[in-house]
């Protein structure tokens, strides 16, 4: 579906144009009258408001908020958040690491980012984990909120924040649903490839031992750099993510977020796309997923969809019959109950790891206070993230 208003049309009734894309969402069952999607249609209506059809078009494709904060600021509260601030039992000792600020620019564009470079020297080669903020988020509060960066010091690697800018999205969200930013060589995911290349070479870094996770539009655009650089990450983290190919503009994503599946066609007709079908990753890059099954802006379907994608994909390369599949369940300290599923080769290999956190909602489980979206009683996902990575072999060796 596309959005009635791109069309030429004789005159421009905003009122008609409203009407019949509130009738759209709501017959994909997508509730307009409260919750995230009442922001998204203030957003389209404030644009119509212009009465600019061009400019209106504009603003819909990409400044709709297709995230929702899991934490709310009161007004007055001090807003600002600190690089990496310490947990409360340490706030007076700083991290001990130091931080860069570098911008990368290609054909796509630019993207500023920063460096978190742990602490001490180490004999190999350090390995490099790219974080992917969410919507609305910066690499300030996402290293605030999930601690990556104490984690980098007690284990010796480098941590990246590409930081997605307003004048890309309005809302700072990855725009993992646009077709030419879900494809190799082109858009966001040559962006962040890049700006991870630069990195294990300004750092002499380990180039097979990088990874890539996120949250929510940043663990969707986790997913597809999986799929278009597989060579570049050696493993993806989602926290709340989608699965690749899930939309191809704002409607089918906010469809897919509530669970739907809309495909993507485009993908079919984009250069280098020939033969490739839509919505299908084929990439066998190893995977660990984490989603509260009471995420009620990105269903949990959309995990169960990413596992079972990876799982295709590990299975048609394997010679073997299939993954060993085995399940086991917990309760974090801080409360939370979870399940963990593990998804192993016949060597015992661990290559898809996937983890329902039961109660939580759209936030980053066991994240500290200090950033938006966490949810701090669940399972650390950054050291199970982190665990997970360090144990994968490097990429491209038997």
């Amino acid at each position: 579906m596309t959005f009635p208003f791109n069309a030429r049309a004789p005159s421009f009734d905003a009122n008609a144009i409203n009407a019949t894309i509130q009738r759209a969402l709501a017959s994909a069952g997508l509730d307009t009258t409260a919750g995230p999607m009442r922001d998204v249609t203030e957003t389209i209506r404030r644009a119509l408001a212009t009465g600019q059809p061009g400019e209106a078009a504009h603003k819909a494709d990409s400044g709709a908020v297709i995230d929702v904060a899991a934490r709310v600021i009161p007004t007055g509260d001090d807003t600002h958040v600190a690089w990496a601030p310490e947990p409360s039992t340490s706030d007076a000792q700083p991290l001990p690491g130091r931080v860069e600020t570098h911008t990368f620019s290609n054909g796509a564009g630019s993207r500023d980012y920063k460096v978190y470079v742990s602490a001490g020297k180490s004999e190999a080669p350090r390995a490099v984990i790219v974080m992917l903020h969410g919507c609305t988020q910066s690499a300030d509060d996402f290293a605030a909120g999930t601690q990556m960066n104490r984690l980098a010091d007690a284990h010796g690697f480098l941590v990246v924040y590409p930081e997605q800018p307003a004048h890309a999205n309005p809302s700072k969200c990855w725009n993992w649903f646009k077709p030419q930013d879900q494809r190799r060589g082109a858009g966001e995911p040559s962006l962040i490839a890049g700006i991870t290349a630069e990195v294990v070479r300004r750092h002499n870094a380990d180039p097979r031992r990088v990874f890539v996770a996120g949250l929510s539009a940043g663990a969707a655009m986790a997913v597809v750099l999986g799929e278009t650089y597989p060579e570049v990450f050696a493993g993806v983290g989602s926290h709340s993510g989608l699965p690749y190919g899930s939309a191809h503009d704002i409607p089918s994503a906010l469809a897919a977020m509530k669970g739907g599946r809309s495909g993507m066609p485009e993908l079919n007709t984009l250069p280098g796309a020939a033969g490739k079908q839509a919505s299908k990753a084929v990439q066998a890059v190893p995977v660990i997923v984490f989603h509260g099954d009471r995420d009620h802006t990105v269903q949990q379907t959309n995990g169960t969809h990413i596992v079972q994608q990876a799982s295709d994909a590990h299975g048609a390369q394997a010679a073997d019959a299939g993954l060993r599949v085995s399940t086991q369940t917990g309760i974090a300290p801080g409360g939370r109950h979870f399940s963990r599923t593990v998804h192993t080769d016949t060597g015992g290999k661990v290559l898809i790891e996937s983890w329902t956190v039961h109660g939580a909602g759209h936030a980053w489980s066991g994240g500290h206070a200090s950033g938006s979206y966490t949810d701090s009683s669940g399972p650390d996902a950054s050291a199970e993230m982190v665990r997970f990575f360090m144990a994968l072999p490097r990429a491209g060796s038997a």
